[in-house]
């Protein structure tokens, strides 16, 4: 017996609650109902798609940024385990690419890497000390490029972060950073303790 709009609705918030990574169609075969009917469910009761919820949990569940201001992060942070990884989004606009070929300039690309590999250290105070990076292919307006974090070895007050950043699942970048994390300092000799 199919439910009434109503009692569905209120079941599927319910269910989403409990579980936010369900997809439509496995929503539409539970309710025995159509994909549309869940998504216009969905609409009504302003319940975002899976991507956007899954980007929410993730958003939620993530370390707060310590080295960085929100304003100084290029792209978008959307999970971060201090001294481990961490994992940003950037939408490539008319904006961040030449007007005459649609390629993404570089610095771009760099930037969304950078400030990922400074975001993922616990400190205050980080600086790339050095960087390797490659450019593996050119990206263009329109594409979303996914950039994953890890932190790799400690060394004394260097840290090597490695950044690989896709987009649909292609290496277009690769970054090796070595990144340079105060430790405590005298303030009158300027020297570490």
């Amino acid at each position: 017996m199919k439910l009434k709009k109503r009692e569905r609705q209120s079941q599927l918030m319910e269910q989403l609650e409990q579980n936010p990574f369900l997809t439509d169609e496995e929503l539409a075969l539970f309710f025995s109902v159509s994909i549309q009917t869940i998504r216009l469910d969905r609409m009504e009761k302003s319940i975002p798609e899976l991507r956007e919820r899954i980007k929410d949990v993730a958003y939620k569940h993530r370390d707060p940024v310590i080295s960085l201001a929100p304003d100084e992060v290029f792209g978008e942070i959307i999970d971060l385990v201090l001294e481990k990884q961490a994992i940003s989004i950037f939408d490539v606009t008319k904006d961040h690419v030449f007007a005459r070929s649609g390629i993404a300039r570089g610095h771009h690309l760099f930037a969304q890497a950078n400030s990922l590999a400074v975001a993922v250290l616990d400190n205050e105070f980080v600086l790339t000390a050095k960087a390797d990076i490659q450019f593996k292919r050119p990206v263009y307006t329109g594409e979303r490029v996914v950039a994953k974090a890890e932190a790799t070895q400690d060394e004394k007050e260097r840290t090597k972060v490695i950044v690989s950043s896709r987009v649909n699942q292609e290496l277009v970048f690769r970054g090796e950073f070595y990144m340079f994390k105060q430790t405590d300092f005298t303030e009158e000799e300027g020297e570490q303790l």
